[in-house]
């Protein structure tokens, strides 16, 4: 009886000390930035509350900030997530703080977008992804990255991508 308490006990200890590494993610707790490292294990995952039925979810990230790795000029997106869950959703703040975590990081418009699809990828295994990176122009050139698993399911809705045409003022 005795050993089962404190197992229980040690149990409880783990679990907090494992809240607290991951303070930065929790609601209504101070937010730690971290804004020039990406990383996987920031990017949490929860039950899919509708595993039963086929949905896709959309975020859509309209001011994503990275630097370019050779001038380390800011470089921004309009990064657009589609994806079909299939038993884990990704907790949107902790996307939030993802994204966020690459704004003094420098890499390629290539690397980034292809990274975060490869990152919900491994958190949350969906049924299928699309990420869409709108790369605004410097030099007067807009670079645009496409990345997707597979063919779009076809029994389901997917709203289009929005046309992000340049235009010079």
């Amino acid at each position: 009886m005795a050993k089962n308490i404190a197992n229980k006990n040690k149990n409880k200890t783990l679990q907090n000390n494992s809240l607290k590494k991951k303070t930065h993610l929790l609601l209504g707790k101070k937010t730690d930035y971290l804004f020039d490292n990406p990383q996987h294990s920031s990017l949490q995952a929860i039950d899919n509350p509708h595993c039963d039925v086929d949905y896709v979810v959309r975020f859509s990230c309209p001011e994503f900030t990275s630097l370019c790795p050779i001038t380390s000029q800011p470089d921004f997106a309009h990064i657009v997530i589609d994806y079909l869950p299939e038993n884990k959703i990704v907790e949107s703040k902790s996307l939030k703080l993802y994204l966020f975590s690459y704004r003094n990081h420098g890499a390629f418009h290539e690397d980034c977008t292809v990274k975060i699809a490869k990152d919900i990828i491994k958190t949350i295994k969906p049924k299928w992804l699309r990420i869409s990176g709108y790369w605004f122009p410097r030099g007067g050139i807009p670079i645009d990255i496409f990345f997707q698993t597979s063919a779009p399911p076809s029994s389901i809705f997917i709203g289009n991508n929005p046309n992000y045409d340049y235009k010079a003022r």
